[in-house]
């Protein structure tokens, strides 16, 4: 979606509010926002698919350009158009300081930085060139490619820059372990897993493609890799000592690498053949392992170090799914890392609810129908810790091995506001909201129909109820994925540095699951609540706030922690959520907005500080709101906020990366977050404040 040009003064009723009165900016401010919410309800029903779900783009930084071309230039293929087109989009990528970042305007990641340069010198770029120079002036000043991170350098193995010997090892014996032993594949967390088992038969079988020496890149080293610095994990303390975590597993990857040099691996044959059977197995009703961009490059590299064929239908099936995540774009590539229509589908149909979009309009029926589609009816990873029979919903088109908690979660509150309003069309509502057609069952058929689609949806929200009880962690949060799946230890292996090994409770998700559950009815003095609500208690952070794990940062984790306790019923009057709001009261800049930088998960003192966005702003208001401040000035400032940076079309322009991946190494754009959090913000605002003027929308 591209940002279109702001409404200004050539619309009679869009009085821009800074440039009013403030007594008439007041007054006026619900009428503006009653033309706000229709003009933004327009533009997402007008971006429905005929199917029912919305999807919009989910953007990653440069690594999933660059990658893939690393990938092309291992099968001999970095000439291609689609090579070509890729190495376009990375150049467009480059920052002025000449590296490339995690989000658009952020510091060198160097990881990042050296990837797009040997993938653009493979497709072509001249080193003496103005691009590649600037890159390598960069490169070299912050530490050269000794530096990279533990994934970087096995694609720079595979392509014959360093030895193996200078990757991490991942044996592929480690998925013969049993799940009691204390380190076994399913105590690391469900992605890394993914990467890990097609990781471990590259391993194993160390493929190579030995590059011209034009093509390679060791102007990039500063010493040889034999020197280069030990993998650290990202976020965690790295104790020298003896006994530590970090020097144990030191130890244990050069005896495993002294074995592979003496070949001593007895189990390798068998452990091979039950690694490819684990990722094969997986590929059914997914798009591509773990439907992510990470497992599905390993797994045609997998595939291909066993001899599968490049015509063979599994490689050719890891390849659409890579070509799923294509966008085309004016001579250009980019890839995304995965596709999320379920949970834009959620919160789209969270933000038209609270729009005033009945449960009866045939577009809301059609989405309700396509998420009950995707609820996940079979056992999946999940059931190797918990007992309990399938339920709950992914992230993307097919995952069915990996429904999560947080998609679960959205799509239990998206099914129960139709729940809530599962009545007809209001015969008195006002004729004049042009864009939902009056489809109001005039018959039996209709009628029968709507309410077996009830039926069908109260089903499912009790079996992914049931779920997310099983999901529940030993300490009363949830995290993503897995149950309990929280082994800290696990972060010190040489190839954590992703920080995302382990996938623990965290408070946006906890805060999430109590919403969901508060919408569905419970309340404190449930035990299940009552142990999130301490784990809640716990885990605030001395200024207030909240973390967020998969939205940047804190206001995300705030504002979703606020409303989760809301909903269960805490007070607002409690000590905890007086401290959350004040913390999100103090954040609001001088403009009304709120925004928050990545750069908050390396600097605390960054915590709600950063550009303002629409959907940070969004998200702000709505912990205000649900925290009793529904006639405070400051959300009266954040929404008039919002309603001056809309666009004519409905939309918000926002460029920042506000979703989370991997914090510290991985962000997100959802391109459908500054359009439905807005709308829902907004929506909320006026039914909380009863301030909705009942224009034509």
């Amino acid at each position: 979606m591209k940002p279109t040009q702001r409404i200004q003064t050539d619309h009679a009723e869009r009085l821009p509010l800074s440039a009013a009165e403030p007594s008439r900016a007041v007054s006026l401010l619900p009428q503006a926002a009653d033309i706000a919410i229709g003009l933004t309800r327009r533009w997402l029903m007008s971006q429905q698919d005929p199917e029912g779900f919305w999807c919009g783009e989910l953007e990653g930084d440069s690594i999933l350009q660059s990658e893939y071309i690393l990938l092309l230039a291992w099968l001999g293929r970095e000439n291609t158009p689609v090579a070509q087109m890729a190495a376009r989009r990375l150049l467009e990528q480059q920052e002025p300081h000449g590296g490339w970042s995690l989000y658009p305007g952020g510091k060198l990641d160097i990881s990042a930085s050296v990837k797009a340069y040997f993938a653009l010198k493979l497709t072509g770029s001249d080193p003496k060139d103005e691009p590649l120079r600037r890159a390598k002036s960069a490169i070299m000043s912050n530490g050269g490619a000794d530096r990279v991170n533990s994934f970087t350098r096995f694609y720079l193995a595979l392509l014959g820059q360093i030895s193996y010997d200078h990757c991490p090892a991942v044996p592929p014996e480690a998925i013969l372990l049993p799940s009691w032993f204390p380190i076994n594949i399913y105590r690391v967390s469900a992605w890394s897993r993914t990467i890990l088992v097609p990781l471990s038969i590259l391993w194993a079988h160390r493929p190579v493609r030995e590059l011209a020496d034009n093509l390679g890149i060791k102007e990039l080293f500063v010493a040889p890799p034999e020197r280069w610095p030990e993998l650290k994990c990202v976020g965690t303390e790295n104790s020298r000592w003896w006994f530590s975590w970090e020097a144990i597993f030191r130890r244990l990857d050069k005896t495993l690498k002294l074995l592979e040099r003496y070949r001593i691996r007895p189990f390798r044959r068998r452990a091979l053949e039950k690694a490819k059977t684990w990722m094969i197995n997986r590929f059914v009703a997914s798009d591509g392992l773990g439907a992510i961009f990470p497992p599905i490059i390993w797994s045609i590299v997998a595939l291909k170090s066993l001899g599968y064929r490049d015509d063979s239908l599994e490689v050719r099936y890891c390849h659409e799914q890579l070509k799923g995540l294509f966008i085309e774009d004016q001579g250009s590539l980019r890839l995304q890392p995965c596709k999320s229509p379920v949970w834009d589908t959620a919160i789209t149909l969270r933000s038209l609810a609270r729009a005033g979009v009945k449960s009866s309009h045939s577009s809301i029926r059609r989405a309700i129908s396509w998420l009950l589609s995707k609820e996940v009816t079979r056992r999946g990873d999940w059931s190797e810790t918990v007992d309990t029979d399938p339920g709950g919903w992914f992230f993307e088109y097919h995952n069915d091995f990996y429904p999560d908690v947080d998609d679960t979660a959205m799509v239990l509150m998206a099914l129960g506001d139709q729940f809530a309003d599962s009545r007809l069309d209001d015969p008195q509502a006002p004729s004049g909201v042009s864009f939902i057609a009056s489809d109001r069952a005039n018959d039996v058929k209709s009628a029968r129909d709507q309410v077996v689609a009830l039926e069908r949806a109260a089903e499912a929200c009790d079996r992914g109820r049931r779920w997310l009880l099983a999901m529940q962690n030993h300490d009363g949060g949830w995290g993503a994925f897995d149950k309990d799946n929280d082994c800290a230890f696990l972060c010190h292996v040489p190839f954590a540095d992703h920080n995302a090994m382990i996938d623990p409770s965290t408070p946006d998700i906890t805060g999430r699951v109590l919403e969901s559950l508060g919408i569905l009815g419970a309340r404190v003095d449930v035990p299940v609540v009552d142990r999130a609500v301490r784990f809640m208690r716990k885990h605030q952070e001395s200024d207030g706030s909240w973390y967020g794990r998969w939205g940047v940062n804190h206001i995300y984790g705030t504002w979703q922690s606020l409303v989760g306790l809301r909903a269960v019923g805490v007070s607002a009057d409690d000590d905890m959520m007086k401290a959350g709001t004040q913390w999100l009261l103090n954040c609001q800049q001088p403009s009304g907005g709120w925004g928050e930088s990545p750069d908050s998960y390396d600097d605390s003192s960054l915590r709600g500080k950063g550009i303002e966005t629409a959907s940070q702003t969004a998200w702000a208001v709505l912990g205000l709101l649900e925290s009793g401040l529904e006639n405070h000035e400051a959300v009266d400032r954040g929404i008039s906020w919002l309603v001056n940076q809309q666009n004519a079309d409905g939309t918000w322009g926002e460029t920042e990366f506000t979703g989370t991946g991997f914090p510290r190494v991985f962000y997100l754009r959802y391109h459908m977050y500054p359009i439905c959090f807005p709308l829902w913000a907004i929506a909320r605002w006026q039914e909380l404040g009863n301030k909705a003027t009942k224009l034509d929308r």
